[in-house]
């Protein structure tokens, strides 16, 4: 397995595992590579050092040093690990978000945990009828079936 690291057009920086070389190069040029910070298609592969998994390795090496890119790309994978979370733990009625909310918030529906699309007005007035929503831009390859 290779870890690459990886960055979007956006300068989102993250990594990601491949098989070989040669599947890194085919799934960037077939367009199945998205950022999970925007799910922008537009993935460059970046300078980095080799990785090594050497069994038997001293547990307690020096850390690596945590720099802007180290940390910008922990915090993306911890972001498309709650994005993933929400995903896998939400009901995504897409258009018809406000109106389901509604109906829950007013006891027409059972209430569930949601996800989908709404304008901003549309979530401010949800807001001011006392309906808590929040807006969250989840990367979109998520809603997608995997392959």
């Amino acid at each position: 397995m290779k870890v690459l690291d990886l960055q979007c057009e956006h300068g989102h920086p993250f990594e990601a595992w491949f098989a070989s070389e040669q599947a890194f190069q085919e799934q960037s040029q077939n367009g199945m590579l998205q950022c999970p910070m925007c799910g922008s298609p537009s993935v460059v592969k970046k300078l980095s050092a080799p990785r090594l998994n050497l069994s038997g390795a001293r547990q307690d090496s020096a850390p690596e040093p945590s720099d802007s890119n180290a940390q910008a790309a922990s915090l993306a994978s911890a972001w498309l690990a709650l994005s993933q979370r929400l995903v896998a733990n939400t009901q995504d009625v897409g258009e018809r978000f406000a109106e389901e909310a509604r109906k829950m918030h007013y006891g027409e529906i059972e209430e569930r945990a949601i996800r989908g699309k709404t304008t901003l007005n549309e979530a401010q007035a949800l807001q001011d009828e006392g309906i808590a929503v929040l807006p969250i831009a989840l990367p979109e390859h998520l809603n997608k079936p995997l392959h």
